[in-house]
């Protein structure tokens, strides 16, 4: 009678056993940033409603099944079946790292690791070193520190969105880290209004970046330029001069002087806070203008030599008419005036072209230079002719002894050239 019985329960003690080595929990290791929520999830793929148990890197009981353990009002129960045990663990903490162990109670109980990591948030990043303001010629160094970073975080500098290189240090507080980075600087005028931004990119800062701008004020002292409204200065025109000084503390108001003196003719020139305006320019505006700039770390200037010129004389309009412009007859031509340039027909349907002005002005210039030719021939043939005339005329005075006779034998001429006709072609 008893023997049977030890039967049955040695039967029953194989089959639990058999069932048992095919249940396994089955966890995944978490990360999660600091203040965030982790969720520790353990699985069994087959259970005959043996319990599960999840406990903390100290080996404290956190949920044995649905039940909780420990009195701890950040850790709460998700799901709890004879397959999964879920629980969460609200604002995490650094101290919550570390290894944690699901359990499986069969015969032998059943294990599984996860591991909780935390990522700890790095603090906005400080500047320091910077004074306002900064003197020219002065080196600063400025360092850049966070804390609070796991693992280290990553700090970089940055000159008006240009990256820089800066000296990195590392320092462990606790599990959490400490990084400075530190840049030197031998500031100069153009560093005046730079902005210097330190910037710390983390794992933990998945959407965006900390970051810490600081901006240079630098004094140094003022240099100054002139710039002119017109590049050319004749006479009769407006010109305007412009007085930039540049420095800090702003180097304001400047003034005006000419020739080392004081600017003459106010009412035709205008002072207006850093513009020197001539409303008409004339010589007795030459000479040397300048600007003078002061603040308190020193006095600068600059000159603008004014040689006023003569204004260009306008001419008469010309009245001689442009050239006409010849037709292209490089370009290829069609049949139609191919045809009329070798056969030399004129095609009826064509239309005129413009007159030959060569051809014409050649034929004027012969036939003006004929016509002067004529006058000439014409003019000395005359003068020729006329000279003859005075001369038969005046035979009787050169042969006479005395005036009376002269004149008696020009009468007589006189008479004797009636005879004598003269005509002229």
């Amino acid at each position: 009678f008893h023997e049977p019985n030890h039967m049955i329960w040695a039967s029953a003690k194989c089959i639990i056993a058999r069932g048992a080595q095919g249940q396994f929990p089955i966890v995944q290791n978490m990360t999660v940033t600091e203040g965030g929520i982790a969720n520790l999830t353990c699985r069994v793929e087959h259970n005959d409603n043996t319990s599960l148990q999840w406990s903390n890197p100290a080996q404290q009981t956190l949920f044995f099944g649905d039940k909780k353990a420990l009195r701890d009002n950040r850790i709460e129960l998700v799901r709890a079946t004879s397959q999964e045990l879920t629980i969460s663990i609200s604002e995490v903490t650094l101290a919550d790292e570390g290894m944690y162990t699901c359990s499986l109670f069969t015969m032998p109980v059943k294990t599984a690791k996860a591991f909780l990591t935390v990522l700890g948030v790095p603090k906005k990043p400080e500047i320091n070193g910077l004074t306002k303001p900064v003197m020219e010629g002065d080196q600063i160094t400025l360092t850049c520190v966070t804390s609070g970073s796991k693992p280290a975080a990553d700090v970089r500098w940055f000159k008006n969105e240009k990256e820089i290189k800066g000296a990195k240090e590392v320092n462990a507080s606790g599990k959490t880290f400490t990084v400075k980075s530190s840049l030197q600087l031998q500031v100069n005028r153009h560093d005046d209004g730079m902005a210097y931004t330190c910037r710390v990119d983390h794992v933990a800062l998945t959407a965006t970046h900390e970051e810490t701008t600081q901006v240079l004020e630098v004094h140094y002292a003022p240099y100054v330029e002139i710039k002119h409204s017109i590049p050319a200065t004749l006479e009769g025109q407006y010109l305007k001069l412009e007085c930039v000084p540049h420095g800090n503390p702003s180097p304001d108001p400047v003034l005006w002087t000419k020739d080392g003196g004081e600017l003459p003719d106010l009412e035709r020139v205008i002072v207006e806070g850093r513009e020197l305006t001539f409303m008409a320019l004339n010589k007795t505006d030459n000479g040397t203008y300048r600007c003078e700039a002061t603040n308190h770390l020193g006095t600068s200037h600059a000159e603008y030599k004014l040689v006023v010129k003569d204004a260009p004389t306008t001419s008469s309009p010309s009245t001689t008419s442009p050239a006409p412009t010849l037709p292209d007859t490089t370009g290829p031509l069609d049949s139609k005036h191919l045809n009329s340039a070798v056969t030399g027909n004129r095609d009826p349907n064509a239309l005129p072209g413009p007159p030959d002005h060569a051809l014409i002005g050649g034929i004027v210039a012969v036939v003006v230079f004929a016509t002067l030719c004529l006058i000439i021939v014409l003019g000395r043939y005359l003068a020729r002719h006329k000279g003859t005339y005075l001369t038969n005329e005046a035979k009787g005075a050169d042969d006479a002894p005395d005036a009376d006779t002269a004149i008696i034998n020009a009468d007589g001429n006189h008479a004797h050239a009636e005879e004598k006709k003269e005509y002229f072609i």
